[in-house]
């Protein structure tokens, strides 16, 4: 895993994720939009809009700390994102990465880890804190990515994560016992 993303210039740093970081997103409010964009697949230079898109959306809402460090959700193992697709083995986690002065998130990063391939995204990202969550996805005509703000206060994404506690949609039991977890945590706060 650590080549590939290398490549995209985001260098992992392993067991570094914060223990409050939300286990999955789903099912916000649309009022915690904070920005997007949408690139057609048919513009000569969409890798390069996207890459120039995410990084001026990812600065704008604050998904960098101060060390330029987030969260990426990956698969478990060490299986691209469409050997994790093809064989639905469960839910992604976070892994904490640091965005160096290099990087193709867009490209690279979509060709391996991050998406289908170069200028295919699809990859959720986390700020460090909880304040911000940014997804980009593929479409029948091109790329979408957005932001929503404090996913973990969100009445819709706490009833989503409720609703994966108790169902066993992913067949993925460790996933099951991360949001139970993490629903126990912010309870006791």
């Amino acid at each position: 895993m650590l080549g590939p993303l290398l490549r995209a210039g985001l260098e992992v740093i392993p067991d570094a994720v914060p223990a409050s970081a939300i286990p999955h997103v789903l099912g916000y409010e649309r009022e915690r939009h904070v920005g997007g964009f949408f690139v057609e697949y048919e513009d000569p230079r969409l890798v390069q809009r996207l890459n120039d898109g995410w990084y001026d959306l990812a600065v704008s809402v604050g998904l960098l700390d101060e060390n330029r460090e987030f969260l990426v959700m990956l698969p478990r193992g060490t299986r691209t994102a469409a050997e994790d697709r093809r064989l639905r083995h469960g839910m992604r986690v976070w892994h904490r990465v640091r965005l160096l002065e290099r990087w193709d998130v867009m490209g690279a990063g979509a060709a391996s880890f991050l998406g289908m391939r170069a200028g295919h995204p699809g990859f959720a990202m986390l700020a460090l804190d909880n304040g911000v969550w940014l997804l980009a996805d593929t479409y029948e005509s091109g790329v979408g990515v957005y932001a929503v703000r404090d996913p973990a206060g969100s009445p819709g994404v706490l009833r989503g994560l409720e609703w994966l506690a108790g169902e066993d949609v992913y067949r993925d039991r460790t996933f099951r016992r991360e949001v139970t977890a993490w629903l126990e945590q912010r309870r006791q706060r």
